[in-house]
């Protein structure tokens, strides 16, 4: 199996691909210097191949190394942060500001 991971846009999300073909995603929201990730979804197909913490994990890093406060409303990612507090340092929680941006 071949995975990959990529930001796309409209809707802003990082994609995982298994193989070539889409596999799932984290979906987020930016605004203020903060990265709200409000959605992880895994093809039903994919399940169980560890493609959620991936795509995750590629997603944080990625987040952290552009400075982004990292804001977990997503459940996976609140569970994912949790497992790895070497993250803790730009976790934060969620404002009704947050909120607001995924709805816009």
């Amino acid at each position: 199996m071949s995975t990959s991971v990529s930001r796309e846009s409209n809707p802003d999300r990082f994609e995982i691909t298994s193989d070539g073909v889409v596999a799932g995603f984290a979906q987020f929201a930016d605004h203020d210097g903060r990265r709200v990730f409000f959605h992880t979804e895994i093809g039903e197909e994919f399940g169980g191949q560890g493609l959620a913490g991936i795509v995750v994990e590629e997603a944080v890093t990625a987040t952290r190394e552009q400075g982004l406060a990292i804001v977990a409303v997503c459940s996976y990612v609140k569970k994912w942060l949790t497992k790895h507090p070497e993250h803790a340092d730009t976790a934060s929680p969620a404002t009704p500001a947050d909120l607001a941006a995924i709805d816009a």
